[in-house]
């Protein structure tokens, strides 16, 4: 169990790390930086996004789902905001960051996915 949350928060850090690269509006300081921003996004969407997409649940629905993109990005600013060195300047960069960091994830979820659910 914690070797999963081990390798998707790597997964995550270079999610991260791709979207300080590619998205203008992303600034990480170092690469210690770069590691706690990813634990400590796996650590608020375990705990607070779960409460913010219930809440905001009539609004995705509205949208058909595209309002959890403003949810992910909320996710990340929400991490820029408890950790100095990790930047987020506006809406638009937090929107690609969580697509990126979300792309990232994906790949690294098909990476440690149980052989269980092949059978």
């Amino acid at each position: 169990m914690l070797a999963k949350f081990l390798v998707r928060a790597v997964f995550a850090a270079l999610g991260l790390w791709v979207a300080s690269v590619i998205v203008p509006g992303i600034y990480v300081a170092n690469a210690g930086t770069l590691v706690v921003a990813a634990i400590l996004l796996g650590i608020v969407n375990a705990i607070v996004r779960p409460i913010v997409t219930i809440l905001t649940l009539p609004l995705t629905l509205v949208t058909l789902g595209l309002f959890l993109l403003i949810v992910n990005a909320m996710m990340i600013g929400l991490v820029d905001l408890m950790l100095r060195g990790f930047d987020v300047r506006g809406l638009f960069a937090g929107i690609m960051a969580a697509i990126v960091t979300g792309v990232a994830s994906w790949i690294g979820g098909m990476v440690i996915r149980d052989d269980r659910q092949s059978s």
